[in-house]
């Protein structure tokens, strides 16, 4: 990266991409030289090669990227891909995108916020580890100050989306949920098909001895046949049986546990049933088909129905947020999924033993009945429980010189989280913040006791406001928590607790702070 009057950055580690790039341009002339000599695409040289070929072409893409920045605006390309500019001009913003690997890896981006509201990701710089953090802050950096000498931010505030922020977007959360509903629908609607198919099986009765072949499809008929040899599948395989002449058919695929049970060479006894061999019966092992039942569709849908419900938790969430900036931590939809668990343990029986709906008996009317006012209310309980709590501005205010209620008793833990390391917090270490027989101090601990207490300087620490949490604030403060901006003796510091709590904190530094500086209060209060 070079910073100046110009920015550019090229992939870093750029050797093992070169590495990848010639192994696959090896793979692409072993394809070449095979297919010449073999003269057909079949073959596992040709098939290899070609493999390897096509990965280096996504290295080559990967190598060859550059991603610069001048007084005209951001632009990037590749060998592979074209050239792609935007003016400062077009751009309102630049942002940080944090997205996450599969095992919880986070990989931070750039992204650019055009002014007609697109959303761009460039694909340098990248940041996936913390060695890599330094030269993604700095490169970010330089490309702040470009934006800010030759265009017009919007604001000088640098905004973080994560998967907990508002301008994530919800159109995953919003798929998944259709998808999972639309299974619902599928299994709902084979209920009615299975249980007809249940019922049938379970009321046949063996075919009479007049009975036309055309009419044999709806009763038992049986045959005689010879089990020629077994195959026993492995883990998710299929086991099956092969029978002696391939008569009646050649081959039944049956249980693993089925297949077990017969040897080379048994006699059996086969029971077919609209044309397919439902039943087969040794002297020492039966083996029969498994008829899904009209309740186990119904709990099936039911249960996508269910699961539809937390994704759809998450895009209402989304949308009761859209007022708010898009780098603000959305409340958890976790409270909806506790009222998704307790509907589970009601419905789901339901469904099973009235898979039709409910009978006109009061026993199962008074079940689903009670089971949905117990929804309902709890449903009522978590959208209050979600609510975008604003932090009021009383908070933001300094004790006035009264003494808190902790002083004159016994230490209070509150569990609170300064998010920078700074002397009375060094590396972190801090879990709580106790208040009580002594100054307000950081602990690393719920108590009791103030083993390694740490102080906190009051004096030096003046509040600038207090707000909800940002995606910038890292995914450790918990979504209900608010924040408070101080400033120490210059330096800004975040303090993270939950809103009754942080207030608290607030007003025992704000007069123990009062109490060791001879500033008056009114002075401290206009400092902020």
């Amino acid at each position: 990266m070079t910073v100046g009057q110009e920015v550019s950055v090229r992939p870093p580690r750029r050797r093992p991409l070169w590495v990848c790039v010639g192994v696959g341009a090896a793979g692409a002339v072993v394809a070449a030289g095979r297919l010449v000599y073999s003269g057909t695409f079949v073959d596992w040289w040709v098939g290899a090669g070609l493999l390897a070929a096509l990965v280096g072409v996504a290295f080559l893409h990967g190598v060859t990227l550059q991603v610069g920045a001048d007084a005209y605006g951001v632009r990037y390309s590749s060998l592979l891909r074209r050239h792609r500019s935007m003016p400062w001009d077009d751009i309102a913003d630049l942002r940080v995108h944090i997205q996450y690997g599969r095992h919880g890896e986070e990989y931070f981006r750039v992204g650019v916020l055009l002014r007609d509201g697109r959303t761009r990701r460039l694909p340098l710089p990248v940041s996936g580890s913390r060695d890599d953090r330094p030269d993604f802050d700095a490169t970010l950096d330089a490309l702040r100050a470009l934006h800010r000498r030759h265009g017009s931010p919007e604001s000088d505030h640098l905004v973080v989306l994560s998967r907990r922020t508002a301008g994530r977007g919800a159109a995953g959360p919003l798929f998944l949920s259709l998808l999972l509903l639309a299974g619902a629908g599928l299994a709902a609607w084979f209920v009615p098909v299975t249980g007809a198919t249940k019922e049938a099986w379970d009321s046949a009765v063996p075919c009479a001895a007049g009975t036309p072949s055309a009419e044999r499809g709806a009763c038992l008929a049986t045959l005689p046949a010879v089990i020629a040899r077994t195959e026993v599948g492995r883990a998710k395989q299929p086991s099956r049986l092969y029978f002696a002449d391939g008569r009646p058919v050649d081959r039944l695929t049956v249980s693993r546990e089925g297949a077990q049970g017969f040897r080379a060479g048994d006699r059996v006894e086969l029971t077919l049933w609209r044309g397919q061999v439902r039943v087969v019966a040794a002297e020492q092992n039966v083996w029969r088909e498994h008829f899904t039942s009209a309740g186990s569709a119904a709990v099936l849908a039911a249960a996508l129905a269910l699961a539809a419900g937390y994704p759809g938790a998450r895009v209402l969430m989304h949308r009761r947020g859209r007022r708010l900036p898009d780098d603000e931590v959305l409340p958890s939809a976790l409270p909806f999924a506790g009222v998704l668990v307790v509907t589970a343990l009601w419905l789901l029986p339901f469904c099973y033993v009235h898979p039709m709906g409910p009978p006109s008996s009061p026993g199962p009317l008074t079940w689903a009945a009670a089971g949905s006012l117990v929804t309902l209310g709890l449903l009522v309980l978590a959208w209050r429980a979600t609510r975008i709590r604003t932090p009021q501005v009383a908070a933001t205010v300094t004790a006035t010189g009264a003494v808190p209620r902790e002083a004159a008793g016994e230490d209070v833990f509150l569990a609170a989280h300064f998010l920078e390391s700074t002397d009375y917090n060094p590396n972190h270490f801090g879990t709580h913040v106790v208040l009580g027989d002594g100054p307000p101090a950081v602990v690393p601990h719920p108590g009791p006791g103030r083993f390694a207490a740490k102080p906190v300087p009051a004096h030096r620490l003046t509040v600038k406001g207090v707000r909800r949490p940002r995606g910038g604030d890292g995914d450790g403060v918990p979504r209900g928590w608010h924040i408070a901006d101080l400033d120490d003796a210059g330096e800004p510091v975040r303090l993270a607790a939950a809103p009754a709590d942080l207030t608290r904190i607030l007003h025992a530094l704000g007069a123990a702070g009062t109490a060791t500086d001879p500033t008056p209060a009114r002075a401290r209060q206009d400092g902020a």
